[in-house]
């Protein structure tokens, strides 16, 4: 375990405290020692930092530390910086310097207006130490000897942009000897000293989350003249990132560069910002400039820009749109026959890479970009399956422990929990919350499930208990969980645009169901790591809540509310005996197709309707919903050119205008949960064993798709399947791994079992629904 010397500092004057603060320190390298063997630099802030050695960047990482619960922990990143080194001897002078940015510690968070929840000053953090080759180490770390200077980043906030002036950039900073900061427009260029910041009892951790950082550049497909005589930008996908400009003209010139999702009425549809200004300024220096925003950033298909000096064709090759976010390992793949359905699989992955950007965040564009807890809950088996995010989301979930030892057990609608500063007030007082408060026990589940590993339930095994307590003590009389808020199933489609959790399904049956869930998943957990007391508690709550859910809302296989999520939900937790079940399944067909198999569910049923539908024999019925184009439906947004997931199934309408909601999102991958069915069912690939140590290859074809493919990397190796009809016969392609077994079913065939190798499986095909 690293302990680190070094203080967190802040500039003394804080005169302009828009403008982000250099930290700089001149040191000399030890002689006498040998060459320099080794050099680590690590590095943290409150706020995002950027580190400098020997004039270059420390590396392409973005946006650290990361957001974590501040209150209690701040993470240190660590780099190998032998190479920043260079040509420097012992002896020689070097410079490391650091530039400070608000990012979520000191910037406004959340859609109230306010900011700087876990810090009134920005400040940085460094220790770099030099081992030489005799094996003296030299430690240089931030303390009052350092300097602060102004930067030319006059303004930068998450929300609303950043603001350069290439007019006050000096590189001097970076170079051993005096700095001397340039004069503009009557503004000069400050220096101070810095003093130590006392972060209390704030824990700093080793980083181990993989780090933000550019995966994609992306040059502009169209660039033109609005009818109000605006200039716009299409990158042709909707993305997470910024900007690149390069650009040249007259000193003083400003460029304005405001982002947004899509367009309305043929101009830029700022409405769904709300607050967020998403709006980065630069102004040029009268020669060469190259603008890039690092601390900020939009989530965005188009640009308007305003202020630029030539011409179209000009601008076109000026811009490079660079998408970033946390460099997670792609582990899944799926492809099918339907054009539309790979589209929406292809939305699904740039979906959760814009939002998995530090923590798993609702939406990457307007004033909130928080972790809420229930869109994670829900999309954490799709997630798990295309990207590796072990170490991610059990970083996040030790926040959502922290958080909730901190607030009497209950796990908040959002990690880390900013709202506890800036409450909203249409969530009454908060306390546990199906779906939301339920991904302490439902996230840490997923990830046992998808890599094996009964560390993260060992863990997180006090945070799943205390969560079931917190519902246990807030049940009614009659053992129901309806006592306290709930969202329910928010984003019914058939809610009011102004009254999300308006929802057809009782939000009493959603949440006893969902405790149900959680209680049986929690007593599992207790059993596989020995903690037979906590497993009997929480097996005594489970059959509690299934003896009141069965009574009070089941009469004759009908659930209370009559709807397609509290069907959905019922069967895919079990909560039903075999013949209410049996009768809930033929239901919930019932209702779907009275819909017109257009999707009826909000957050809490779409993740499990085509598994409901799927486990009670009505296939035909799942895939006429998957494969649905009509409002409201997954496709509908893939028809009207989405390349990311919707947060409304009606972010816009028909006809073209956004969705009249003070809410709404292009960019929230809640809804994509339904890829986890595509793989499992559409694909053919599903867990036996927890890790993907056996697993199910049982492809079951639809919806007229003649073929598809699915694959993943696992803990074991990669697992791939691919079917196709052909002449009749469904044919099952394999790749299993070494030390993995495969166990097939296939209609009209034995159940066989392969072990390692490529395999090729042939069965009689029925006659796929179209």
């Amino acid at each position: 375990m690293t302990t680190w010397t070094a203080s967190f500092i802040a500039a003394d004057d804080d005169t302009d405290r828009d403008s982000a603060p250099i930290l700089r320190r001149e040191f000399t390298l030890d002689d006498g020692h040998g060459a320099v063997t080794r050099a680590t630099l690590d590095v943290s802030a409150l706020g995002v930092i950027e580190a400098w050695l020997g004039a270059q960047r420390v590396s392409d990482h973005l946006l650290e530390p990361g957001w974590t619960s501040y209150e209690w922990r701040i993470r240190v990143a660590s780099h190998d910086v032998l190479s920043h080194l260079g040509s420097t001897a012992p002896g020689d002078a070097a410079v490391l310097a650091l530039v400070i940015g608000r990012g979520w510690a000191a910037g406004r968070l959340a859609w109230g207006g306010g900011g700087g929840w876990y810090t009134d000053e920005r400040a940085g953090f460094a220790e770099l130490r030099i081992t030489f080759a005799d094996g003296h180490q030299q430690v240089v770390g931030t303390d009052t000897d350092w300097q602060a200077l102004s930067s030319a980043i006059t303004a930068d906030q998450l929300y609303d942009g950043q603001d350069i002036d290439a007019r006050l950039r000096d590189g001097s900073f970076l170079q051993p000897g005096p700095v001397t900061l340039p004069s503009v427009d009557g503004h000069q260029g400050r220096t101070s000293a810095v003093h130590t910041v006392d972060i209390g009892e704030r824990a700093l951790v080793a980083d181990t989350v993989p780090p933000v950082r550019p995966l994609a550049e992306i040059t502009p497909v169209d660039v033109w003249t609005s009818p109000s005589g605006t200039t716009l930008v299409d990158f042709g996908v909707n993305l997470v990132g910024w900007l690149r400009v390069v650009a040249s003209g007259p000193a003083g010139t400003v460029l304005t560069i405001t982002h947004a999702e899509v367009l309305e009425h043929d101009e830029l549809g700022t409405r769904p910002l709300r607050t967020a200004k998403a709006t980065d300024r630069f102004t040029l220096s009268g020669g060469a400039d190259t603008f890039e925003p690092r601390f900020t950033f939009h989530g965005f298909r188009y640009a308007s820009v305003d202020g630029w000096p030539g011409t179209l064709d000009e601008l076109r090759t000026a811009l490079t749109a660079v998408q970033v976010g946390s460099d997670l390992t792609r582990t899944g793949t799926f492809e099918s026959s339907h054009d539309l359905l790979n589209t929406f699989h292809d939305n699904v992955v740039r979906g959760m890479q814009g939002n998995f950007l530090s923590v798993p965040t609702d939406c990457p564009q307007r004033d909130e970009r928080l972790g809420w807890t229930g869109d994670i809950a829900a999309f954490a088996p799709t997630a798990s399956y295309l990207f590796d995010t072990r170490a991610f989301l059990g970083d996040w979930l030790r926040d959502l422990s922290l958080e909730q030892q901190h607030n009497h057990g209950i796990i908040p609608f959002v990690v880390p929990d900013v709202l506890k500063y800036s409450p909203a007030e249409d969530f009454g007082t908060p306390d546990a919350t199906a779906i939301w408060s339920d991904a302490g026990v439902w996230v840490p589940w997923t990830l046992y499930q998808a890599y094996g590993d009964t560390a993260v339930l060992e863990e997180q095994l006090d945070s799943m208990v205390a969560h079931l307590r917190r519902i246990r003590d807030h049940l009614s009389p009659e053992g129901l969980w309806d006592t306290v808020f709930q969202f329910g199933d928010w984003l019914d489609p058939d809610a009011p645009p102004e009254d999300a959790a308006k929802a057809k399904a009782d939000p009493g049956v959603v949440a006893t169901a969902c405790a149900y869930r959680s209680a049986t998943l929690v007593a599992e957990a207790a059993r596989l790591t020995g903690h037979p007391a906590e497993a009997s508690e929480a097996d005594e709550l489970a059959t509690g809540l299934q003896a009141a859910f069965r009574q009070h809302y089941v009469t004759d296989g009908r659930i209370r509310s009559d709807c397609t999520t509290v069907y959905a939900l019922a069967i895919v937790f079990g909560i039903l005996s075999e013949d209410d079940e049996r009768r809930a399944g033929d239901r919930l067909a019932e209702l779907a197709a009275a819909s017109g198999y257009r999707i009826s569910t909000g957050f809490a049923g779409t993740p499990f309707i085509t598994d409901a539908l799927t486990q009670t024999g009505h296939l035909d019925d799942a895939y006429q919903l998957l494969l649905q184009t009509e409002c409201p439906s997954w496709l509908y947004p893939v028809t009207m050119g989405a390349t990311t997931v919707w947060e409304r199934w009606d972010s816009m309408l028909p006809d073209g205008t956004i969705n009249p909601g003070e809410m709404t999102s292009f960019n929230h991958y809640a809804l994509g949960a339904v890829a986890d069915w595509m793989h499992r069912v559409v694909g053919g690939l599903a867990p036996l064993t927890p890790g993907y140590e056996s697993v199910l290859i049982a492809p079951q074809p639809g919806g007229g798709l003649t073929w598809a493919s699915t694959s993943l990397d696992s803990v074991h190796g990669r697992i791939a399947v691919r079917w196709e009809l052909v002449d009749g016969e469904l044919v099952v392609q394999t790749t299993v791994p070494d030390g993995v077994t495969a166990v097939v079913r296939l209609p009209g065939l034995d159940e066989q079992h392969l072990t390692g190798g490529s395999h090729e499986v042939r069965a009689p095909a029925a006659v796929p629904a179209g």
